[in-house]
């Protein structure tokens, strides 16, 4: 997609999985190889896009945006689901570059925003939002739809 100093923004694949659980791993989530390999595969069937910032090595960064319409909207919503930088690779510009092709890619689909969801606690990735020119738009609210057993 695009390429910066040796990065470059491209859609995920299959090859991709190891250093993606890596990096995952670096942010708290710990995922299971055959796992995320099954996610990903879903995730590419699906309208949306996995992108990742590749340089030399092992991806570096990851994006997750997915769309689909609303009955609030005319043009359909993208909704960033993951948004992560390798912790020794921030402060490079990497998320924005993620942020900019997720955008990009959410606005060539037909959406008329993006939405990103930022967990609990995640102050870094709140002042990231912020700076970046989302709004504040409200509280997200989960409910689990599976027994906790």
């Amino acid at each position: 997609m695009s390429s910066r100093h040796g990065l470059s923004i491209r859609a995920a694949n299959g090859g991709d999985v190891d250093g993606l659980v890596e990096l995952l791993r670096t942010g708290g989530e710990a995922v299971a190889r055959d796992r995320l390999a099954a996610r990903l595969s879903v995730l590419q069937d699906q309208p949306g896009a996995v992108l990742i910032a590749d340089e030399w090595g092992p991806p570096s960064g990851l994006v997750a945006v997915h769309w689909h319409s609303v009955l609030t909207a005319d043009l359909m919503v993208g909704c960033i689901s993951t948004l992560l930088v390798d912790p020794e690779r921030r402060r490079n510009g990497i998320a924005r570059l993620l942020l900019k092709a997720a955008s990009q890619a959410a606005r060539s689909a037909g959406c008329g925003e993006v939405l990103l969801h930022a967990p609990a606690g995640a102050e870094d990735l709140r002042a990231f939002c912020l700076a970046t020119g989302f709004a504040e738009t409200g509280a997200v609210f989960s409910r689990s739809l599976r027994k906790r057993g």
